[in-house]
């Protein structure tokens, strides 16, 4: 068990991405799946809209909290020193459950979650360095969020 990833802030293109890994089964999760196989593709825009809403904005003068894990630099070009992935594309792991980013990158490692780029990436990391890379981003500010009640 893990918990479920906050989305509040995240990039609307990969909310989109991730919704067709989960229609296609790229993404193995038997509830995801069968939730998403029923989405239209503008189903899963209007849902990434709604989930993600405004996205967290990268700021060149963030210092990032904590020590930073040698083991960081594999992940620094596509999701930026502090979690901010750099594309839309790219996930946001500001803030983001470490346990949750440590099952998902687990997951690439194991190749149960199936993904070309991430595979190569996630394939140099080690155990520990998983999980400190992992509690490293859900310690940095401002991170993503879950929707609050009021807005749902």
């Amino acid at each position: 068990t893990y918990s479920v990833p906050k989305l509040r802030g995240q990039n609307h293109e990969y909310i989109v991405a991730a919704l067709k890994e989960y229609r296609s089964g790229a993404r193995p999760h038997a509830t995801m799946n069968a939730h998403a196989s029923t989405l239209s593709d503008q189903d899963m825009q209007d849902v990434a809209a709604f989930l993600g809403g405004e996205e967290i904005k990268a700021d060149p003068k963030a210092k990032p909290i904590g020590p930073i894990p040698a083991a960081l630099a594999v992940c620094v070009a596509c999701h930026g020193p502090d979690g901010k992935g750099i594309m839309g594309i790219y996930p946001t792991l500001r803030g983001q459950h470490a346990d949750y980013t440590e099952r998902v990158l687990n997951d690439y490692i194991s190749g149960s979650r199936r993904n070309g780029i991430m595979a190569p990436f996630a394939s140099q990391l080690k155990p520990g360095d998983v999980r400190e890379i992992a509690r490293f981003f859900e310690r940095q500010r401002p991170g993503l969020r879950t929707v609050p009640k009021n807005e749902r």
